[in-house]
Parts: C-alpha cells; sequence; structure tokens
C-alpha cells in the first residue's frame, strides 16, 4: 500500500507540473513558474494532495545533482572570456554588492549577522534558467543586453561552488570562523585534486570504452553513474553532492563526449528537475505570506530595487549604453533557483531559520513571476524615453568607448545597424568589393574592434534620433537592420524614415505581424530567416525529386506571396 501511496503522489506531482507547465506556456511565461505554482496548490499548504513529502524531497534532491551536472556540462569558459571585464569583473561586484545590500537589510530587521550574511548571498544569485527562457522568448538571446546578462549569471554560476563550499562551513563556526572554513577549504581543494586526475585520465578513457560499443543505453548509465559517484564523493569530503555533480559535469564538458552526454541526460534532468520545482513550490506557507505580509513586502521591494539599480550601473560604468543598462537591471531583478539549494544547505546546518528560509523561497518565487513583466515593462519605457528629445541627446552626448568621435565622410554607403553574426557577414562581403558602410552597434568591444581597423563606426542605440542622425542617412544607399530583438528593429526604421523617407532598409524580423507592420510603416525588404529557412529547405526537396528549376522559383515565389502553387 505503501508503494501505490508513494506511485500515486508521483503521478500527481507530474500531473500538477504538466498542467502548471501548460498554463505557464499558454501565458507566456517561463514553465518554472507553472512548476511552483502547481507544488504551491498540491503540497501541505494548499489542498494537501501529496503525502509522502520524505521521498519526493529525495528525488527531488536527484534532481538539483543533475542540475548542476548539466550546469557543468553547459557551462562555457569561451563565452565568459568573449564578454571579458563585464561579465568577469561586474559578475564579482555585483554579487557582493548585493550580498552588502541583504546583508545591510538583514541587520536591519533585527537578523543574526551568520543569517543576514547568508541572506545577502542568497539573493546575489539570479535565475539562468528564468532568464534565458525569457531572452530566447523574445528573440533577445544575442542582443547586447542578452550578452551581457549571460556573462554576469556564468560568474553567478561559478560562484555557486565556492558559495556551498563556504557558507555552509559557517555554521559550525561558533566564535572561530577561519578554523572551520580553512577546512572546508583543504578538503574541496583535496576533492577537486582528485576530481582533475580522474578528469584528465580516468574519465576520457572510460567513456571512450564505453562509446565504442555503440551502444547509447550503456553509455547514458555510464554518465549517469559517474554524476552520482562524484555527488557521493563529494559528500563522503563534507562538501555538497551538487559541488561534486558540478565538478564532473565541467570535467565531462571538456572532453569529446560532451555533447553526447548532455543530450542523453537532458531528458532525466527535466523529468528530475520538476520534482524539484514542484517540491520547491510545496514548501512554499501562503499562511506565511498573509500572516508576514509587511515584511514580504518590503524584502521583495528592496531585493527588486537593489538589484536593479546594481545591474544596471554595472553594464553602464563599462560603457553599455543606456539601454543595455535598462534591460539588464530589469532582467536580473529575480533570485534564482540556485539560491533555494544554498537556502536548504543553510537551514540543514543550522546557519538560517526556517522562518528565513520561507521568507527566502517566497521573495525568489514572487521575483521569478515578475522577471518576464519588468522585462516588457522595459521595453515599454525604452520606447517611450528613447523617442524623447533630451533623452536622445543625453544618450547621444555619452562618450564613445570605442575611441574618440570622429567625422566620416560618405556618400552612397550602407548603414549596417547591429554588427552581429548577420550584420559582420554582410561587412565582409562589402569590405572584399570595396563598397562603403558603416556600423552602429552598442558594444563596446566590437566599436573598438572596427576603430582599430579604421572602419567606419558609432557606438549607440540605432533606434535613438540623435545617433541615426551621425550616420549620414540622407546620402545612404541602404540600411540594415540585423537585431534580434523587434523593438530595435521598430525604432530604428521608424527614426531613419524620419530623416530619409526615401530610404531603402531591409529589416530582419521573426513574426508575420511585425512583417506587417514594418511594411505599413514604409519598409522596403522583411528578411524572416524562420521563413527564409523554410524555403531553402523546400527548394532542396523539390530538386531531389527532379522538379525542374523555373517551376521551384515559381512555387518558391508563390510561397512568398502566401500561395501554395
Amino acid at each position: 500500500m505503501g508503494e501505490l501511496g508513494l506511485g500515486l503522489d508521483l503521478i500527481i506531482v507530474l500531473a500538477v507540473a504538466i498542467a502548471g507547465g501548460m498554463l505557464a506556456r499558454r501565458l507566456r511565461l517561463p514553465i518554472i513558474l507553472g512548476f511552483l505554482v502547481g507544488g504551491i496548490a498540491v503540497g501541505p499548504y494548499g489542498f494537501g494532495l501529496v503525502h509522502d513529502l520524505e521521498t519526493i524531497h529525495t528525488l527531488a534532491t536527484i534532481g538539483v545533482i543533475l542540475l548542476l551536472f548539466t550546469l557543468g556540462l553547459e557551462f562555457s569558459l569561451s563565452e565568459l572570456k568573449r564578454m571579458g571585464k563585464v561579465a568577469i569583473l561586474g559578475g564579482i561586484a555585483q554579487i557582493l554588492l548585493t550580498a552588502a545590500v541583504g546583508l545591510a537589510l538583514g541587520k536591519l530587521l533585527g537578523w543574526e549577522m551568520l543569517e543576514a550574511i547568508f541572506f545577502g548571498f542568497l539573493i546575489a544569485l539570479s535565475s539562468t534558467m528564468i532568464v534565458l527562457k525569457t531572452l530566447m522568448e523574445r528573440g533577445e538571446l544575442d542582443s547586447g543586453h542578452g550578452r551581457v546578462m549571460i556573462g554576469i549569471l556564468l560568474v553567478q554560476d561559478l560562484s555557486l561552488v565556492p558559495l556551498m563550499i563556504i557558507l555552509p562551513a559557517m555554521g559550525g563556526a561558533g566564535g572561530e570562523l577561519w578554523l572551520p572554513l580553512g577546512i572546508a577549504t583543504l578538503k574541496a581543494v583535496l576533492f577537486i585534486a582528485v576530481m582533475l586526475v580522474l578528469g584528465m585520465w580516468g574519465l576520457p578513457w572510460l567513456l571512450g570504452r564505453v562509446a565504442g560499443g555503440g551502444s547509447r543505453e550503456l553509455f547514458l548509465l555510464t554518465v549517469v553513474a559517474l554524476c552520482l559517484v562524484a555527488a557521493l564523493g563529494a559528500y563522503f569530503f563534507g562538501l555538497s553532492a551538487a559541488v561534486g555533480a558540478f565538478i564532473a559535469g565541467l570535467l565531462i564538458g571538456q572532453s569529446a563526449f560532451a555533447r553526447q552526454a548532455f543530450a542523453d541526460i537532458v531528458p532525466l534532468r527535466d523529468t528530475f528537475g520538476a520534482l524539484f520545482f514542484v517540491s520547491l513550490g510545496m514548501l512554499v506557507n501562503p499562511h506565511f505570506v498573509v500572516e508576514n505580509l509587511a515584511v514580504v513586502a518590503v524584502v521583495v521591494a528592496v531585493i527588486i530595487v537593489a538589484k536593479f539599480i546594481i545591474c544596471s550601473v554595472i553594464p553602464w560604468s563599462f560603457g553599455y549604453s543606456p539601454k543595455t543598462a535598462l534591460f539588464v537591471g530589469m532582467g536580473l531583478i529575480q533570485i534564482g533557483e540556485f539560491s533555494f539549494v544554498l537556502a536548504g544547505m543553510g537551514m540543514e546546518a543550522g546557519i538560517i531559520s526556517s522562518y528565513l528560509y520561507s521568507l527566502t523561497v517566497t521573495s525568489a518565487i514572487i521575483t521569478m513571476l515578475l522577471t518576464p513583466f519588468a522585462l516588457s515593462f522595459a521595453s515599454f519605457l525604452y520606447r517611450r524615453l528613447s523617442q524623447g528629445e533630451r533623452f536622445g541627446r543625453l544618450v547621444a552626448r555619452r562618450p564613445d568607448p570605442g575611441g574618440p568621435s570622429r567625422r566620416w565622410e560618405l556618400s552612397g554607403h550602407a548603414v549596417i545597424c547591429g554588427h552581429g553574426r548577420v550584420g559582420s557577414s554582410l561587412a565582409r562581403v562589402l569590405e572584399r568589393r570595396n563598397l562603403s558602410y558603416l556600423v552602429i552597434d552598442l558594444d563596446p568591444q566590437v566599436i573598438s574592434a572596427l576603430h582599430a581597423r579604421e572602419i567606419p563606426c558609432i557606438y549607440g542605440d540605432a533606434g535613438n534620433p540623435e545617433i541615426l542622425a551621425h550616420a549620414q542617412l540622407d546620402k545612404a544607399r541602404v540600411l540594415i537592420c540585423t537585431f534580434h530583438d523587434f523593438i530595435s528593429v521598430e525604432l530604428a526604421t521608424r527614426n531613419a524614415l524620419r530623416i530619409n523617407p526615401r530610404l531603402d532598409i531591409v529589416a530582419r524580423v521573426h513574426r508575420d505581424v511585425d512583417a506587417e507592420l514594418l511594411k505599413g510603416i514604409g519598409v522596403s525588404e522583411i528578411v524572416r530567416p524562420e521563413f527564409e529557412v523554410g524555403l531553402e529547405i523546400t527548394r532542396h526537396t523539390l530538386h531531389r525529386f527532379g522538379v525542374s528549376g523555373p517551376e521551384i522559383r515559381l512555387i518558391l515565389s508563390g510561397l512568398r506571396e502566401g500561395k501554395v502553387v
């Protein structure tokens, strides 16, 4: 009967995860939020439908281990290096400054010093999953602010390991802090040394032998076993099991088997990860929120305001535009999912009370729920502000981080808005044929590189009329918008046509409704990447069936006009 009860509880948890996830998708919110809300509904403080909470939490712990393992597999040192100072120095500064705010808030609320310190680091982390999912749905993953957010989040993820080693050690410190910290650090160094030895010689040999057998089932079992063994080994050394899983993932992630390991383990991670987030939702006590409404409101407000200010000032201080600063600040206001892991460790170590744990979980879920709306508000706010003459001049007067301003004398040139993968490819083609062009970009590193090559460029937001005024659009032949986010494309095209109504514009969009809006504005050519991929696949397929070239061109022409020929 006990096994039947556990099976029923698992069915309820998975069913509520599916229902909550579908509801979140319908509302265009990250699925994680649906899992959390579902957990609140079926948990002991909701309808009380799940009874075997201990087993559910044990399975959720496996979810945490798999989450940290795949985080190690995905961790990109090259991406961190590419973002440079704004990610590394800015990320470290963000963690320390936010922790200081949390410490100050804790002392004002009368908490113990260790509790306040722990709380500060809990709120310093943001949610990689929520931010990435929101950026992907908005088409802004490769935008300037998207890259800065990812860089800072990578540093936060990397900081999780020392935090999971140091913070729990503080619980047994008593009056002397350095001794337990030293012991914990020594154990961590010893464990990492053992893992490095195994990772350099043992893991590649073992994975190579298993992969050579050609069985995906055995390869998956080996990867899962390595993840769990590393977690158990870390626990044996007195560290968190999640730390061991992360380090194992990091080591395997540097090998030739990283992609296949990640692809195979993702379904398991997602299944157990859903259990983890539903189990977190079960911990939320609505009565706690009602009884402590004033404290919850103050804490959430301080977290949002403090993280917005800190995360906005950091990219601004590294030379990024007001737009990037605004979006990064709005995008990183939440507490992260790994803060739950740290909070659980803190409660087990006796550092934080159940009251502070409940307060952290409640604040985290509220800030996560607000994140998509915060980014939408950032879009609305920037759209309004950027069209104001005063704000536009303020932004345009910001010193160019790539070097001294220069007046380029151009005529019959192309204006490339955004020097990402698409823009840089176009620039290389134009340069090879000695065709003149000018680049407008928000990334200081891009502008610095272009300055060094003596290529005409302007640092700034192409949607700002004051920036466009320096691009000599009255003499330009064509303007190309390569941005991922539609708000930048719309503002750039509208303002460019105000300066030169006859300007030929090529714009990139992802949705049909956006394409129709730009056509109404007067944009000459609309490029939809997904649609163009579909046409190219259609062309190749018809060619393989022996359809003639003229007929293929006729079919593709009909598809462009919305007709199936």
